[in-house]
C-alpha cells in the first residue's frame, strides 16, 4: 500500500537508476547537452491511478517530496499532476479535494524518450511554458526531469528564460527579457553546444517571444474570428536559428475566412505580432515575407494555389520563394491547416524531376569556397577581405541540400538534421553521405556560434564572416574536408538532375 493511505497501487514503477554517489550522479562538468535523459533521473517515479482524490495525490506529494505524480492506468500514462496545478487548479478554484485527481491533471502531456538528449528537454520546456516532462522508455514511465532538474546543471537556462517571456504584461518587458538571448548563445558556445541543440533551444524562445505577443494580441483584440495557424518560416521552421535574426512567418487562415469581415481583425493582429518582434530584435523581414503582409495571410485554399503555381512554373521570383515557403513549421494555433497544406505540397513534389532540376540550378548559386587544389578561398577585398561567408557559403548549402532531398522523396520533415536522416532511410541519398554532411553542418556551426559569441562579448554586431587567419591549421583542414563533402554532394546532384533543366 502506497503512502500509508492504504490507496490500491504500487507508489513506484521499479527501475534500475544510478545510485547516488555514483558516477554518473556525482560528475562534475556533466555536458547537459549531450547526456541522455535516463542519466539525470535521480528517482523513480511517483505514480497514482487517476482515481485517487485529489487529496490522496496531494498527501502522497507531500510524503515522497515530490512536486509531481504521475497517473498511470494499466501501465500507461494517463496524466500528469504537478504541485502548480494543486495551488492554481484546486485551492485558488476553491475545487473539492475529493474528487479525482483527473480533473485537474494534463492529460496525455508531453513526453520524451530516456534516449533524448537533455538538450530536448530544456526546448520542450521552453516552447511550451512547463516545468515537468516525463520520461518513457519501451513506452513505460520511468521517471521525470523538471525545471530545477536543469537549471542546476545549465547556467543560463532557456527554460527559466522562456517563463519570464511567458510572465510579461507587455511588448516592453519582453523586449527587456529578450536582450539576454545573446548572453544565452554566448553560454551555449562555451558549453560546447553542437549546432543543432544550440539552434533548437535559441529557437525554441523565438518560439516563445512568438506566443505570447500572439498572447498579448489577443488579450488586446478579442478572440480570432475563424481558425488560424501562425506559422514561422526559415530558420525559425528548421529549429535552427543562432541568435536573434530576421524574421520570416506567415499565417494560414481556415477557408471559411472573408476578408471584407476578418481582414480588418487579422491584419491588426498580425501588425502588433510582427511589430513586438521587431521590438524585441527579431527585425521586419527585407523582403516582407511576414504575416502583416497582406499577400502572406490567407486562407488554405489560396496558399494551396500559390504552391502549386510556384511548383508548375519555376522561375526565379519562385524558386526564391520556395526557399522560405517549403521551411514552414506551426508555431500557434490550429497546426492541422498546416499539416493539410504540407501534405498537398509533398504529394506534387514527389519525384517531380523538372521542378526539382530547377531547385537543384537555385541551390547551385551557394557553394562551398573551394578553390584551385582544394584550398579554402577568402573574399579578396571590402569589408570583409580575408574571411569566409559560413553562412552562405557553409551552412545553407547544406540546408539546400536536405531541403531537395526531402522534396524529392515527400518527406515531412523540417529541421535539416531530421531531413537527413529521413532522406537517408528513405534511399534518397545513402546513409554515409547523409551522416557526412551531418557532420560537415555541425562543424561548420560550431566555428560560426563560437565566432558569434565572441563578437557578441566584444560588443560588436554578431555577423558570419569568419577570419580564416582565426582559426588554427587543425580547424582550417577539417573545415576543408567539411565544404568538399557538401562539393561532392552538390556535383551528384547535378549528374541526376542537370540535363533536365
Amino acid at each position: 500500500m502506497a503512502g500509508g493511505r492504504g490507496l490500491p497501487y504500487p507508489r513506484r514503477v521499479p527501475r534500475n537508476l544510478d545510485i547516488p554517489g555514483s558516477p554518473a550522479a556525482v560528475a562534475t562538468g556533466l555536458n547537459l547537452l549531450a547526456t541522455p535523459l535516463r542519466d539525470l533521473l535521480q528517482r523513480p517515479p511517483v505514480i497514482a491511478p487517476p482515481q485517487a482524490s485529489i487529496r490522496e495525490v496531494a498527501t502522497l506529494m507531500r510524503q515522497e517530496r515530490a512536486s509531481s505524480v504521475m497517473l498511470v492506468e494499466q501501465g500507461l500514462l494517463f496524466g500528469l499532476v504537478t504541485d502548480r496545478d494543486l495551488r492554481n487548479r484546486v485551492l485558488a478554484e476553491g475545487l473539492d479535494p475529493q474528487r479525482p485527481v483527473a480533473d485537474i491533471a494534463t492529460l496525455a502531456p508531453l513526453t520524451l524518450d530516456d534516449s533524448r538528449p537533455a538538450y530536448e528537454a530544456l526546448s520542450l520546456m521552453a516552447r511550451h511554458n512547463i516545468h515537468h516532462v516525463p520520461v518513457m522508455a519501451d513506452g513505460r514511465a520511468v521517471g521525470i526531469v523538471t525545471a530545477s532538474d536543469l537549471n542546476e546543471r545549465h547556467g543560463t537556462s532557456p527554460v527559466h528564460l522562456a517563463g519570464e517571456i511567458y510572465r510579461q504584461p507587455d511588448v516592453d518587458g519582453l523586449v527587456r527579457v529578450t536582450q539576454r538571448v545573446p548572453l544565452l548563445q554566448r553560454h551555449l558556445a562555451a558549453a560546447g553546444a553542437g549546432t543543432e541543440s544550440a539552434g533548437r533551444i535559441i529557437t525554441s524562445i523565438t518560439d516563445a517571444v512568438t506566443v505570447r505577443l500572439i498572447q498579448l494580441a489577443g488579450a488586446r483584440l478579442g478572440p480570432a474570428p475563424v481558425d488560424y495557424a501562425w506559422v514561422a518560416a526559415g530558420s525559425q521552421a528548421r529549429q535552427e536559428q543562432t541568435a536573434r535574426s530576421d524574421q520570416d512567418n506567415c499565417l494560414v487562415l481556415d477557408d471559411r475566412y472573408d476578408e471584407a469581415e476578418h481582414g480588418e481583425w487579422f491584419r491588426a493582429f498580425t501588425t502588433f505580432v510582427c511589430d513586438g518582434l521587431d521590438a524585441c530584435g527579431y527585425i521586419h523581414c527585407p523582403g516582407e515575407i511576414m504575416a502583416m503582409t497582406d499577400r502572406w495571410r490567407q486562407p488554405v485554399r489560396r496558399w494551396a494555389q500559390y504552391f502549386q503555381q510556384w511548383i508548375d512554373t519555376p522561375d526565379p521570383m519562385a524558386l526564391m520563394l520556395t526557399s522560405v515557403f517549403f521551411d514552414l513549421r506551426a508555431v500557434h494555433g490550429q497546426a492541422g491547416l498546416l499539416d493539410a497544406l504540407r501534405a498537398g505540397v509533398l504529394e506534387r513534389t514527389r519525384g517531380n524531376s523538372l521542378f526539382l532540376a530547377y531547385m537543384v540550378g537555385n541551390a547551385l548559386k551557394h557553394r562551398p569556397p573551394l578553390g584551385l587544389f582544394g584550398r579554402i578561398t577568402t573574399q579578396r577585398e571590402g569589408e570583409y577581405a580575408g574571411r569566409v561567408d559560413l553562412k552562405h557559403a557553409g551552412v545553407v548549402p547544406v540546408v539546400d541540400l536536405a531541403r531537395i532531398y526531402a522534396l524529392a522523396a515527400g518527406l515531412p520533415e523540417v529541421n535539416t538534421h531530421d531531413r537527413l536522416q529521413a532522406a537517408g532511410g528513405a534511399g534518397e541519398v545513402s546513409p554515409e553521405a547523409a551522416r557526412d554532411l551531418r557532420d560537415a553542418l555541425d562543424f561548420i556551426g560550431r566555428i560560426r556560434l563560437a565566432h558569434q559569441a565572441r563578437q557578441a562579448a566584444a560588443g560588436e554586431q554578431p555577423d558570419n564572416h569568419v577570419a580564416l587567419a582565426s582559426l588554427s591549421n587543425l580547424e582550417r583542414s577539417q573545415l576543408r574536408d567539411a565544404f568538399r563533402v557538401v562539393q561532392q554532394l552538390q556535383a551528384v546532384l547535378v549528374q541526376r538532375y542537370g540535363r533536365r533543366i
